[in-house]
């Protein structure tokens, strides 16, 4: 079981934003709980996601897959998809995979949050 903590953020011009923070590790055991977390909020919630990886200091190919997966379902709806805030320890795999350069990765959640694009930051 991975925890979850789900924030809800509203921009100026009244577009929302969810934030979800998973915490512990995001593997083979855990990506798949975290996939459906993802659905549901891009389905039924919000076209943008930012996930914040500060408090995921393990991630493999599962966890990858399920933020690719999450990242294709916002594209699909036109949305947007940021992670932020990872975990020195996990950054090495988005490195070594070279998933950071898929990504828009924001050192900051608030960095993320600005980052909303362009036509809704405004």
């Amino acid at each position: 079981m991975i925890q979850i903590e789900q924030t809800t953020y509203t921009t100026q011009d009244d577009n929302t934003v969810i934030v979800l923070t998973p915490s512990g590790r995001l593997d083979i055991t855990t990506a798949w709980q975290f996939r459906l977390k993802l659905q549901e909020c891009i389905s039924k919630l919000s076209r943008h996601v930012v996930v914040n990886l500060g408090q995921v200091n393990f991630i493999d190919s599962s966890g990858l897959t399920s933020l690719v997966a999450g990242m294709r379902d916002a594209d699909k709806v036109k949305g947007s998809f940021r992670i932020c805030n990872v975990h020195p320890e996990a950054k090495l795999v988005f490195e070594v995979t070279m998933m950071d350069t898929v990504f828009e990765i924001f050192e900051t959640q608030e960095e993320a949050l600005e980052g909303v694009p362009r036509s809704i930051a405004s």
